[in-house]
């Protein structure tokens, strides 16, 4: 896990809510959930890069994506270290890791440890749609 970098791209909320439709400001400033099967990238199947929708830093990529078949896109590592940073989530009663964009700040969704995918890494960064935005390869 990643220590603590304070983020680049820093706005005052009335900035992210001009720039932000509301459920993107509701998901990625106000660490809110899409439901789950509903987003543009959870069956996606499309080959590129997924940027923060947010502040476009470059987060995952299509070859770390995988179907989980949990209702979200599901990667199992971030494109590089120090792209994502990670919090301590004990909301809703349970221990989770919350995922954010390094660059921004903002959320993405949470990271699941062990749950026993055939990937390299058994993690399954569950990633919110909204909070991405894919740039297809060779576009």
């Amino acid at each position: 896990m990643s220590d603590f970098v304070a983020p680049t791209v820093v706005k005052t909320d009335e900035e992210w809510k001009r720039e932000l439709s509301p459920e993107e400001y509701a998901v990625l400033r106000q660490a809110g959930t899409e439901r789950p099967y509903t987003g543009e990238y959870w069956d996606s199947t499309e080959e590129g890069v997924y940027a923060c929708r947010a502040c476009g830093a470059e987060l995952f990529t299509s070859r770390e994506k995988f179907s989980s078949h949990c209702g979200w896109p599901s990667f199992f590592a971030p494109l590089a270290d120090g792209t994502v940073r990670y919090l301590h989530d004990n909301s809703l009663g349970m221990e989770r890791i919350e995922v954010r964009c390094a660059a921004c700040d903002s959320h993405l969704g949470h990271l699941f440890k062990g749950e026993g995918y055939d990937t390299p890494t058994d993690e399954r960064f569950c990633i919110n749609s909204v909070s991405l935005k894919l740039r297809q390869a060779g576009a």
